[in-house]
């Protein structure tokens, strides 16, 4: 399965609800793949602007990011033409047609509510993976207490088992030390994207957190039983 030679090259690692310098140099210094810098309102959201001081000199082969949700076609024009991203990782309802036209990579998070389980992973799968086959990626987060994403809480893992996706996903929801060799034992997903479990407040990463996080994941051998 394609899932399964994603994890044979390692698992790639995505840092996500960036809003200092020092935690975008901590996560070059680990070699993360992936910055994820919320545009929507969040108590981690940063503009466009403040993305541009962040990542100045940047060095390349490091993707970098725009979390967005519920946004108009302006605001994404603008997004696209700040040339700051390389993905768009969309949470909430959005035109399928302005995933396709873009220029750029697309993220389509599926958020799987934390109270209905099975049910409502099923509804959710059912409704965006037939509307959104365009998006370069599905990422499957938790949902919970009014928030998209970014809830500090893991859905039940065992909910993806099943699933027969065509294109590797990422997974999100409570990551952190504590929990993140059995998520990858239970998925096997090929992707991930930490954030709250790996802070002290919200937008502040905890270096030992997140120190211990990446190495259990760069440690992680899913050939090893």
């Amino acid at each position: 399965m394609m899932k399964d030679i994603y994890r044979r090259r390692g698992v790639w690692i995505k840092l996500c609800g960036l809003k200092r310098r020092e935690d975008i140099d901590l996560a070059l210094k680990l070699q993360l793949n992936a910055l994820g810098f919320i545009l929507a309102e969040s108590p981690r959201q940063v503009s466009l602007d403040e993305v541009y001081y962040l990542t100045e000199g940047l060095p390349p082969f490091v993707s970098r990011v725009a979390v967005v949700s519920n946004l108009e076609a302006k605001e994404l024009e603008k997004i696209i033409a700040s040339r700051l991203f390389d993905y768009i990782q969309f949470h909430g309802d959005v035109d399928p047609e302005l995933i396709r036209d873009l220029p750029i990579r697309s993220i389509k998070t599926i958020s799987i509510g934390l109270e209905k389980g099975q049910e409502d992973l099923s509804s959710y799968l059912e409704r965006y993976l037939a509307r959104y086959q365009e998006a370069d990626y599905f990422l499957f987060d938790s949902k919970g207490g009014g928030k998209m994403g970014g809830t500090g809480k893991s859905f039940d893992w065992a909910l993806l088992k099943n699933i027969n996706l065509e294109k590797p996903y990422i997974l999100a929801g409570g990551l952190g030390p504590g929990n993140i060799i059995r998520a990858l034992e239970q998925t096997g997903a090929g992707a991930v994207d930490l954030n709250s479990r790996v802070e002290e407040a919200p937008g502040v990463k905890n270096q030992e957190l997140l120190l211990e996080t990446v190495r259990k994941i760069k440690n992680y051998n899913p050939g090893r039983e």
